[in-house]
């Protein structure tokens, strides 16, 4: 079937551009993109024959869904929401809610999940296609709620992917220009961990330290003990981070503190890395004891880390190379940030691809900064890739991916 996608996606290129604006003026926090999942299911109702619900497992998530007889069923994923970061952009467009901002990409990504969703429903007009294609436009990527959960985790309980074979995402990436790609097999972003930790002494008057049991003395050897983790119990080819983010303790100069409170964040990529990370953070505190003191410790699990399916990128590396010739595939991972759909592809075979977004002034734009932004010259290619790949699959040019998964997956 002679499809010119490139063509199809530039005719619209102007309309992916203004809706990425008008989201990025609008941005949302976590579980509260109503504005933006109105906006989403509107569009998504425009297309003829797609399937539109909202409200799958969280109130502000929405699915469209192209179906047209037996075939593979292949999902596309897109999150909505922004972060709370008052921006200091320069362009023309900025965020309308003070305090708020998309500084991660993902008013992009839900722009181009419409735009892919538009393609695909004028290509299904024409009847040539048997399968599914199911876009998800997920809520809360960023922030977990009072239960400790971001969006994805709830759309898979509610059933979203029970009927996927494999499913594509993808994610801006300022660390370079367009033109460049990431597509990285395997683990690709890290898991995310976070620990609470509480130092207790005794406390007493400054002048009297020697009657007292001190929680900050005893800060001092576990820290060391914490940075020397990573450094000298973690294999130096395993990617792995331990950082302390917060320390508070006293109140007064004369005053010494009855306990000390640190918090910070674990990151890894292999599951024995987490685990023997969790363990190794419980020796480092229970160095307290030996100078008489106590401690509490708490670990919260985040996300898993994300991992990438080969085959899935190997149809990914087939479409960018016929698409774009001149384009640069980088197969390295993308750091130890995290990322929510790593759940997704834990239950069905799947992977994320970061897209060069980076303007080429030079200029760092990062993600989760004040200036973060993103060249739109990408947006169109995002969206070809994306369509074409999922021609592979609904085509039969391409076999689907075995269900059988690495890590923390598992087979379905």
């Amino acid at each position: 079937m002679d499809i010119d996608i490139l063509s199809r996606v530039q005719n619209i290129s102007d309309q992916i551009i203004s809706w990425r604006r008008h989201i990025h003026e609008n941005p949302e926090l976590s579980f509260e993109e109503y504005k933006t999942s109105e906006f989403v299911y509107q569009r998504l109702n425009h297309i003829e024959g797609m399937k539109v619900e909202k409200g799958v497992g969280v109130e502000t998530s929405v699915i469209g869904i192209l179906s047209n007889g037996e075939g593979p069923t292949v999902a596309i994923r897109a999150d909505m929401d922004a972060l709370p970061i008052m921006e200091e952009t320069t362009h023309s467009f900025p965020s309308k809610n003070q305090g708020v901002m998309h500084a991660c990409g993902h008013d992009a990504h839900t722009a181009i999940g419409l735009s892919v969703a538009t393609i695909m429903g004028e290509i299904w007009k024409e009847g040539k296609i048997k399968g599914t294609v199911k876009f998800i436009f997920q809520p809360a990527e960023e922030d977990t709620d009072a239960f400790g959960k971001t969006g994805s985790p709830y759309l898979i309980e509610a059933g979203v992917l029970r009927d996927v074979d494999c499913i594509i995402a993808l994610h801006m990436n300022p660390g370079h220009e367009v033109g460049t790609v990431l597509i990285h097999d395997g683990y690709s972003m890290s898991n995310v961990d976070v620990f609470q930790a509480t130092i207790h002494g005794t406390g007493g008057h400054g002048a009297y330290p020697h009657l007292a049991t001190d929680p900050i003395w005893m800060l001092g050897p576990v820290l060391q003990a914490i940075h020397g983790i990573v450094a000298r119990n973690i294999s130096p080819l395993d990617a792995a981070v331990i950082s302390v983010g917060e320390v508070k303790g006293g109140s007064a100069s004369n005053i010494i503190p009855t306990e000390v409170f640190l918090q910070g964040t674990l990151r890894s990529y292999q599951p024995s890395v987490r685990e023997e990370l969790g363990q190794r953070l419980e020796k480092a505190f229970s160095i307290v004891e030996a100078f008489g003191g106590k401690y509490e410790l708490d670990i919260t699990r985040g996300e898993p880390a994300l991992f990438n399916n080969a085959e899935v990128n190997k149809v990914l590396k087939e479409v960018v190379a016929e698409l774009y010739p001149t384009m640069t595939i980088k197969e390295i991972p993308f750091g130890l940030a995290g990322e929510d759909f790593s759940h997704m592809a834990y239950k069905v075979p799947g992977s994320m691809i970061f897209l060069g977004c980076a303007y080429p002034d030079g200029v760092k734009r990062d993600l989760h900064t004040p200036i973060f932004d993103i060249d739109e010259r990408c947006l169109p290619i995002g969206a070809s890739i994306l369509i074409q790949t999922l021609l592979k699959y609904l085509l039969g040019d391409v076999p689907l991916p075995k269900k059988v998964l690495k890590g923390e997956n598992v087979a379905i």
